[in-house]
């Protein structure tokens, strides 16, 4: 295939590529699998699930894989065709129309910056247990010298990802690769490292620690919201499809890399869960609902060893960050281009030097570290902030999921059937229902204002508790107000970066 036969799709958009294609598949799916990336999530986030619903939490890990395995399953069709900047909305413009489009990208847009915060403050609970020097602020005993020494290592690795980036995606990619492959070998080793040392048989993950009876003797109210940390992490695979227009061959390669990302994710993210398990001494440890499986590395395996563990998670948050960066520099093009964002023609301009959008990069980074102040003396809004970033990742996935359903059931969607595209063939309906149905589950257990999820912790109140149900609808109702009554007379693709053809960019797909 010739390399002008890799845009021929985008001329359905009205765009002509202005991006450089320089990409091979182990680049898009190191993309992917570190914006899932593993070991940050688990580490991260096991202590969640652990106190919520002791090691039978572990079973959420499967769940949600299949739910999520069914979502991607979909993507995958779609990147298949289309392979284009900003997946998540141009994917749901395409299948919905330009309003639904809006929408979704908003969401994303809003939902990645902050993500690019909330892992970036993940260096605060590992870099000061490599070496004490890494806490600058104070010596870590008190809440605000925590705050504060982990805003500015965040911000640290923030300024390094927005370099990064605006240098040019060839950089970032080679970056993230070296990162990716660090980290795969350092999940394997983890996880021979814990099945040496285990104590518990796999039986482990049927115990559910007792904390049923936080709940009136209900486990499975406990696990609804232990599943919680696993959906933390599962998502972000779509990355690999937004980097469609810089990668090479990408009809083949981005359903592939969406898919190979979230098996890898799965397989090694369920296997140090499981073997972290087996090797926990004392699950009624404190340090466990605090720490989580950093406790039980430094537990099991010796400081030393343990340590050395530390150092992968930390190159794994890094390529998480810059990852996640890099997606949302993606989709801030992606609308910026279409006139969909406030100074679009500045947001959408591509260095002629490095080939890149340099400028979302920055404002990206500006704007998540802006956010990271929120953290100082306000850590409960920033975690229901937080939470409500996967939500809205939740809510966006739908707004193409749904729009997908509708136009298979009206006979509108059909599947590429070229040799080597990535087809569901007649399981596309089926895997499609199931997929809507999974995203809105997901999203009503994600979003019900549970005091232990968004105000575990005094001062209680009302607002906390039901923060993630009035951060969603200011976030969308805001956002598309603003849209409506000012954006949406001016959208339309950028002279710039139109191309000749006469197809209508926000028509559904026919």
């Amino acid at each position: 295939m010739s390399a002008p036969n890799y845009d021929a799709e985008l001329n359905e958009f009205g765009y002509t590529n202005k991006l450089k294609r320089s990409l091979g598949g182990f680049h898009t799916f190191a993309a992917g699998i570190s914006y899932i990336s593993v070991l940050t999530g688990t580490f991260q986030l096991s202590y969640f699930g652990l106190s919520f619903g002791g090691p039978a939490y572990w079973w959420s890990w499967p769940i949600v894989f299949l739910g999520q395995l069914l979502v991607a399953l979909s993507f995958a069709e779609l990147a298949s065709r289309y392979p284009i900047a900003g997946s998540v909305y141009n994917w749901a413009k395409k299948l919905g129309g330009q309003h639904v489009g809006w929408l979704a990208g908003w969401m994303m847009l809003l939902a990645s910056i902050v993500s690019i915060s909330a892992t970036a403050l993940a260096y605060q609970n590992t870099l000061p247990q490599i070496w004490s020097g890494f806490q600058v602020i104070g010596d870590g005993s008190n809440s605000t010298d925590a705050a504060v020494n982990g805003i500015l290592l965040a911000l640290v690795l923030i300024l390094f990802t927005t370099l990064v980036n605006a240098f040019g995606v060839k950089l970032m990619a080679r970056i993230n690769s070296g990162g990716v492959f660090i980290e795969l070998v350092a999940a394997v080793l983890l996880i021979v490292a814990l099945a040496l040392v285990a104590v518990n048989p796999p039986t482990v993950v049927f115990d559910t620690n007792g904390t049923e009876s936080a709940f009136g003797g209900s486990y499975l109210s406990a696990f609804l919201i232990a599943g919680i940390a696993s959906s933390y992490v599962m998502y972000g695979f779509d990355t690999a499809a937004s980097l469609g227009e810089e990668s090479i061959n990408p009809h083949r390669n981005a359903p592939k890399a969406i898919l190979r990302a979230l098996i890898a994710s799965f397989v090694l993210g369920g296997l140090i869960l499981l073997f972290g398990m087996m090797a926990t001494r004392d699950f009624s440890a404190p340090e466990l609902a605090s720490s989580g499986l950093q406790f039980v590395l430094n537990d099991a395996l010796g400081p030393f060893v343990g340590r050395l563990f530390l150092l992968a998670i930390f190159v794994a948050i890094t390529v998480c960050v810059l990852a996640v960066h890099t997606a949302a520099i993606r989709i801030a093009f992606a609308m910026a281009r279409d006139n969909a964002l406030p100074a679009g023609k500045l947001l959408a301009r591509v260095s002629p030097r490095f080939q890149t959008p340099v400028i979302p990069a920055v404002v990206i980074g500006v704007l998540a570290v802006a956010l990271l102040v929120v953290n100082i003396g306000q850590p409960q809004i920033f975690t229901a902030i937080t939470s409500l970033a996967i939500i809205l990742i939740y809510i966006s996935y739908l707004l193409v999921t749904v729009p997908m359903l509708i136009a298979r059931l009206r006979g509108k969607w059909q599947p590429t059937k070229e040799e080597g595209r990535f087809s569901l063939g007649k399981l596309g309906l089926p895997v499609n229902v199931l997929a809507v149905l999974w995203g809105v589950g997901m999203t009503v257990n994600l979003a019900w204002p549970r005091r232990e999820v968004y105000n575990a912790e005094p001062p209680y109140h009302w607002y906390l508790q039901y923060s993630s149900m009035l951060f969603v609808g200011v976030a969308a109702v805001g956002g598309f107000a603003y849209y409506w009554f000012v954006q949406r007379h001016k959208v339309g693709v950028l002279a710039d970066h139109a191309s000749t053809s006469d197809h209508d960019e926000t028509s559904p797909v026919a």
